[in-house]
C-alpha cells in the first residue's frame, strides 16, 4: 500500500472530424487549434490531482484504437470522457464497445462566458461550432446509456465544478484499483465470539479485490524466536525514548510485547500484507505467545494497517479510510452514550495506529489482562488518545453477499487518558443527538466496529460504494 499515490486517469476528448480544418486564417485559428488549447486547460487542471494518460484529441477510428490500447496497457484507474462539441459518434460508440470495464466519468464543461454576437463573422462562426458541447453531450448520452456499462457517472458544469466532482470520482476509482491489488492477512482466525463480523473471503476477493492469506500463531512464534535480544533491546529503547511511560510497566514484558509486535510485522511482510487483521483475543495466541502484540507499527515508515478482533469488515473500513485520506486511520468501537454531554465515548483495546499524534501516546500496562495466568500478563501497549478534530466514521460488514457501508461525520473532542487498556476519545455528532445518531445507525444493521480518519471523505466513499457495488448509507 502507498497512501501518497495519485490516481492514473485516461483522458478521452472527442472532436468533430468534419469541423477539424475549418477556420483557417481566422483570428483564433482552426477548430482543431482551438480544441488543442481547450484540451491543454483540462490537462493542466486535472493534472493538479491526477496523473493523466492522453494521446491527443480523438477524430478517427485509429485514434480510438490507439487510445483504448494505451489506457489498457497503462491500467488507468478511470477515464474522463467528453465531447468537445458536436461530433460524429462512431468514435464514442467504438470506445464504449472496445474499452474493457473501467470507471468512466462522462462530462461536459460549460464555458464561463460566450462572446458570440454575429456568426456572419467566420471567426465567430467557428466559435459557435466549437462551443456546441451541449449538443455533443446530449448525443453521446444516448449511447452511454444504451451500452449501460457499470461504474459510470455523468456530470455537466463549469470547469471548477467538473474538476471537483471528477477529483472525488478519480480518488474513489484509484482506491478501487488499489483494493484489487491488496493483500489481506488474517492472524489466525475469525473471532468465534462475534459471528456477525464474519465475511465470505470468496466475495471479498471476487467482488472487491483483496486476496486473503491466513497466517498462523505457529508462524508468529517461530518468528519471535528469530528476533535477537540485542535487536529487541534496541527497538524497545527507541520506543521507550519516544513516548511517556507509566511507572508500573514491567520492562521485561515491555520487551516481549515489542518483540512480538516486530515479529508479527515480519510474517505479515513475507505475505506482502497491506491489511493485517489480528484476532487478538484468541486463546491460542495467549497460550503460545503469552500476550497480544501492543506496539505495531514499530516503525514510522510502515504503511500496513493492523486491526484487532479478527474483523475483516472493520479492517477494510479502516484501510479504505486510510487510502482515501492519505493519513493514519484508527479502529474504534462506540462504548456508551454520554447523554449529559450530548456525545459518545469510543475506542478499542489492542493494536491501533498511534503515529499521528505522538504526544497523545502513553506506554501503559494492559490492565484488561494484567491479572490473567498468561505468561506476559499485563504486557504494555501504546495507550493512545485519538487527536481532536472532525473525523469520517465508517462501518463495513456483509449482508446477503453484498458489502455495505454506513458512514457519518463525528467530532473527536479533546480528551485525556482515562479508559485504561483502551485507546479512546470522546465524540460528538455535529447536529444529531447521540441517541438519534445510533438509532439511525442500527436501523441499517451493523456490528460494533468502525474506522475513523481525519477529515471528510464521505463523498469519496459514496462514489467508491457505487463503483464497487456496495450498499451505502451516509447519516447527516
Amino acid at each position: 500500500m502507498n497512501m501518497k499515490t495519485r490516481p492514473k486517469v485516461g483522458m478521452l476528448l472527442i472532436g468533430a472530424k468534419r469541423f477539424r480544418e475549418l477556420g483557417q486564417g481566422t483570428a483564433d485559428g482552426t477548430y482543431d487549434e482551438r480544441k488543442l488549447s481547450e484540451a491543454e486547460r483540462y490537462l493542466n487542471r486535472f493534472g493538479e490531482f491526477a496523473d493523466i494518460v492522453y494521446d491527443g484529441i480523438v477524430y478517427e477510428r485509429e485514434d480510438v484504437e490507439r487510445t483504448v490500447t494505451r489506457f489498457f496497457d497503462e491500467r488507468v484507474d478511470c477515464v474522463f470522457a467528453m465531447y468537445l462539441s458536436w461530433a460524429e459518434d462512431f468514435t464514442w460508440i467504438r470506445f464504449l464497445r472496445e474499452m474493457p470495464p473501467v470507471p468512466i466519468f462522462f462530462s461536459s464543461v460549460v464555458r464561463d462566458k460566450l462572446d458570440i454576437t454575429d456568426t456572419n463573422d467566420e471567426n465567430q462562426f467557428i466559435d459557435f461550432l466549437s462551443a456546441g458541447a451541449l449538443v455533443g453531450v446530449q448525443e453521446a448520452s444516448g449511447s452511454f446509456r444504451r451500452f449501460d456499462r457499470p461504474m459510470c457517472e455523468s456530470f455537466i458544469g463549469t470547469l471548477d465544478e467538473v474538476a471537483e466532482r471528477f477529483r472525488i470520482f478519480a480518488k474513489a476509482a484509484h482506491v478501487r484499483a488499489q483494493l484489487r491489488k491488496t493483500n489481506l492477512s488474517l492472524l489466525s482466525c475469525y473471532n468465534e465470539a462475534m459471528w456477525a463480523t464474519y465475511v465470505d473471503p470468496y466475495n471479498i476477493f471476487s467482488k472487491i479485490g483483496p486476496e486473503i492469506h491466513f497466517l498462523s500463531v505457529q508462524e508468529l512464534t517461530d518468528e519471535i524466536s528469530k528476533v535477537s535480544d540485542s535487536f529487541t533491546d534496541e527497538l524497545t529503547k527507541s520506543i521507550a525514548d519516544s513516548y511517556r511511560m507509566m511507572p508500573n510497566v514491567d520492562y521485561e514484558k515491555f520487551k516481549a510485547s515489542v518483540r512480538a509486535s516486530y515479529a508479527m510485522e515480519q510474517i505479515a511482510a513475507k505475505a506482502n500484507t497491506d491489511l493485517l487483521v489480528l484476532n487478538d483475543i484468541d486463546t491460542v495466541l495467549f497460550k503460545y505467545v503469552g500476550l497480544r502484540p501492543g506496539f505495531t507499527p514499530t516503525d514510522k515508515s510502515i504503511e500496513m494497517v493492523t486491526v484487532p478482533e479478527g474483523d475483516i469488515g472493520g479492517g477494510l473500513a479502516t484501510y479504505i479510510l486510510q487510502l482515501l485520506a492519505g493519513t493514519n486511520a484508527n479502529f474504534i468501537e462506540p462504548f456508551y452514550i454520554d447523554h449529559a454531554n450530548r456525545g459518545f465515548v469510543a475506542g478499542h483495546a489492542g493494536p491501533n495506529d498511534y503515529r499521528e499524534a505522538p504526544e497523545n501516546v502513553v506506554i501503559a500496562r494492559d490492565e484488561r489482562f494484567a491479572k490473567t495466568a498468561w505468561k506476559y500478563a499485563g504486557a504494555p501497549f501504546a495507550w493512545y488518545v485519538f487527536p481532536a478534530g472532525m473525523k469520517t466514521m465508517l462501518h463495513m460488514s456483509e449482508k446477503n453477499g453484498v458489502m455495505k457501508m454506513v458512514c457519518t461525520l463525528v467530532e473527536c473532542l479533546p480528551t485525556k487518558h482515562y479508559l485504561a487498556s483502551y485507546s479512546h476519545a470522546n465524540f460528538r455528532h455535529p447536529t444529531l443527538a447521540p441517541e438519534e445518531l445510533f438509532n439511525r445507525i442500527i436501523e441499517n444493521g451493523v456490528t460494533q466496529h468502525y474506522g475513523i480518519v481525519a477529515g471528510d471523505v464521505t463523498a469519496e466513499l459514496e462514489v467508491l460504494a457505487k463503483l464497487c457495488g456496495f450498499e451505502f448509507v451516509c447519516i447527516k
